[in-house]
């Protein structure tokens, strides 16, 4: 069981960015998948998720400006974020088990590696 996120990068402020989290060695059938983000200096905080049933979740503070997806497949979850801000700058990370969606990290045995996000101002 794996995941990958990749899709960060640098992008400018008011821009927008894609990022995928690609699961192997199982579908999201009965897993829910949500996206951390580790901003510098700052504890992790959940900020999307969505169940297996594919309901989506948004913390109200990206709430408007964030979008949660999973592919048709059920192989990868996407988080499109618009509208970023300095503070969006994080290393973003997906994590999936079979839970209920939570941003309680202890419920989340599998975590992909994290993608750099940098939003210049």
């Amino acid at each position: 069981v794996q995941l990958q996120a990749s899709g960060g990068g640098l992008v400018q402020h008011g821009g927008s960015l894609n990022l995928s989290c690609s699961v192997s060695g199982f579908t999201l059938d009965y897993y829910a998948v949500a996206w951390f983000r580790q901003a510098p200096g700052k504890e992790r905080e959940g900020i999307s998720c969505i169940s297996n049933e594919g309901t989506p979740h948004i913390r109200d503070s990206v709430r408007g400006r964030f979008t949660i997806s999973r592919a048709a497949d059920k192989k990868t979850v996407y988080l499109h974020m618009d509208s970023l801000k300095s503070e969006d700058t994080a290393v973003y990370y997906c994590a999936a088990d079979i839970v209920a969606c939570s941003y309680y990290e202890p419920l989340y045995k599998y975590w992909g590696q994290g993608t750099l996000v940098t939003v210049s101002s």
